[in-house]
């Protein structure tokens, strides 16, 4: 009778990250090999449930010797995500062709991936410096890092780049995909240096790092290997103190930063 599978906590890699890494990107291009259902049913839950994510990622640990996914239909959606939400920049933004394609290429390449790299090598470094129990410990993977950092930014991808746009211009966005001769921006919540338009804003941006804070904690608390994870959180009192101070000080984030996302193209 074969004996059950040790717990994540002590199982070892079989494989090296090397190879761990040219089987996932071999598999990059071939989606007739991605579950890209079970990558979508993912991303709902990042939203609904982040908790029954990170169980599945245990499980992979039992069954494939690894945290990290090796399936890259979560890369491929989120990579699709991106080309959408960039749409809508061009949109809210009136870019050009041109310029489109050099905001796209700049979100993919340094908003996420470039972002991405340094979000993860830092956590990964710190955790197993600081937060493992003992070197005899496995230690957590680059990897599993870089999906909790993909895992973490979905949510604010979805809610800064696709719903904040419909508040950002209005019902103008909504009337310029029906009619693009109307570019009047009169119509902006947003947009406009109101009260309210700083609350909205400045709201969305608050529910994003603190969504993005909260499933990064999640990831790593889901690890039995690390301690004392509930530190991740300890910038919270801080970003609720810059968001209280942005609104008194007439601090329009969103404004702020879509000036900053159309003077980057030109």
């Amino acid at each position: 009778m074969n004996s059950p599978l040790p717990p994540p906590t002590t199982q070892r890699d079989c494989m090296s990250a090397a190879t761990k890494r040219y089987k996932y990107l071999r598999r990059m291009f071939k989606f007739d090999q991605m579950d890209f259902e079970f990558a979508f049913w993912q991303m709902l839950y990042l939203f609904i449930a982040p908790q029954k994510v990170y169980r599945n990622f245990r499980y992979r640990k039992q069954t494939k010797s690894q945290f990290a996914r090796d399936d890259p239909a979560f890369l491929v959606l989120f990579a699709a995500w991106l080309c959408i939400t960039s749409v809508g920049f061009a949109i809210v933004l009136k870019l050009g062709f041109g310029q489109f394609v050099y905001f796209l290429l700049y979100v993919i390449f340094v908003d996420c991936i470039a972002v991405g790299v340094i979000t993860a090598t830092f956590f990964w470094y710190v955790l197993n410096k600081y937060f493992r129990p003992s070197t005899e410990v496995q230690d957590v993977e680059w990897g599993y890092s870089f999906d909790v950092h993909l895992n973490a930014f979905f949510p604010p991808l979805i809610l800064l780049h696709f719903f904040q746009l419909f508040f950002y211009n209005g019902i103008s966005f909504i009337i310029f995909l029906l009619d693009k001769s109307i570019n009047d921006c009169v119509l902006g919540l947003i947009s406009h240096e109101w009260f309210i338009s700083r609350l909205l804003g400045n709201t969305f941006w608050l529910v994003a790092v603190l969504y993005y804070m909260f499933i990064t904690f999640l990831g790593y608390s889901s690890l039995q290997i690390l301690n004392r994870t509930h530190l991740i959180l300890t910038p919270v009192p801080i970003v609720l103190v810059f968001y209280i101070i942005s609104l008194v000080a007439g601090l329009n984030i969103t404004h702020v930063l879509m000036t900053f996302y159309k003077h980057r193209v030109l």
